[in-house]
């Protein structure tokens, strides 16, 4: 990429879009294209073609997405699986129609089977059944791997797929009913402690282990890969290690000050027992993650001042 091409970041005010902005302008990238949801709705194929032909971006990061908690999967199984479905035909569709030089296609962990080996290859895809709660946006995103694949094997097009683990950090979601693990915790912990509660109920045991990656982090490997990788083949993102969820309460629960007690709610479905990425390829690549948890979530901690829970 060069700097005076046309970059267009899909989703950048989410949260791994806006981390995207931040990471290319860091690098001097200025000639950005973006549009808001309400400004161009990614699922309706005549503003996406409309937008191509005016604009004509050279480089795409394709991080729009509908995302959500385990909740907001089961509640919105239609929307994770048309919404998502439609965002990624119509932009993988229009970026072959008018050229566009390189895209990088955002995945998630979740593509992987319920049951798969820990640390999770790359070569896990399509190995076993999906994990039931969030099965209709892993279906989505397994669709767009393969569409990148295929419009690569027809036209040609630089098309690549990167899978990044549980994300967190600025610009995260905190809602509640539809927000994932780890800034649910830090609002919980902290309004507990705020409000004077005796205890902070997980969904869940506790049990299930996870990934976290900070997602600047996550930034700078696409960022990395766009420059660095040109093979069809899925890349894993992430940090290497993981830890379970009752673990992460009790980081959160000290870093918030909070003194009461931790419970269980085990109505709530655990998801995926465990969800650890083998990181050995993107490594042997030249990129690994730089921000360890422990000073992600103090610095997302301290920037949740922001936030109109607070």
């Amino acid at each position: 990429m060069k700097v005076e091409d046309n970059i267009f970041v899909a989703g950048h005010q989410g949260m791994v879009g806006d981390a995207l902005v931040r990471r290319l302008n860091k690098e001097g990238f200025h000639n950005l294209l973006t549009r808001s949801s309400a400004a161009l709705d990614l699922r309706n194929q005549q503003k996406v073609d409309a937008f191509f032909a005016a604009e004509r971006p050279d480089y795409v990061f394709l991080a729009a997405a509908k995302v959500g908690g385990i909740k907001a999967n089961q509640v919105y199984q239609a929307e994770f699986l048309y919404d998502n479905l439609m965002i990624q035909c119509n932009v993988l569709k229009a970026a072959q129609q008018y050229g566009v030089k390189k895209l990088l296609f955002l995945g998630s962990s979740c593509i992987y089977p319920k049951y798969a080996a820990q640390p999770i290859q790359e070569s896990s895809l399509l190995t076993g059944p999906l994990e039931e709660s969030n099965q209709w946006y892993a279906l989505a995103k397994i669709s767009g791997i393969d569409l990148c694949k295929a419009y690569h094997q027809q036209y040609g097009c630089r098309f690549i797929s990167v899978m990044p683990t549980n994300l967190y950090g600025p610009g995260d979601n905190y809602d509640l009913e539809t927000s994932h693990v780890l800034p649910a915790l830090l609002r919980k912990f902290h309004e507990a402690k705020k409000n004077k509660q005796e205890k902070v109920t997980l969904w869940g045991s506790g049990q299930p282990k996870r990934e976290f990656l900070h997602v600047d982090d996550c930034a700078d490997a696409c960022y990395f890969l766009m420059l660095h990788y040109e093979a069809t083949e899925i890349v894993n993102i992430g940090v290497g290690a993981d830890l379970s969820i009752l673990d992460l309460a009790h980081k959160i629960k000290a870093l918030t000050g909070y003194e009461g007690s931790i419970g269980f709610d085990t109505s709530v479905p655990d998801g995926t027992p465990r969800k650890w990425l083998d990181v050995s390829k993107i490594n042997h690549l030249g990129w690994k993650a730089k921000i360890p948890l422990t000073e992600g979530l103090a610095a997302v901690y301290a920037s949740c001042k922001n936030e109109a829970w607070w």
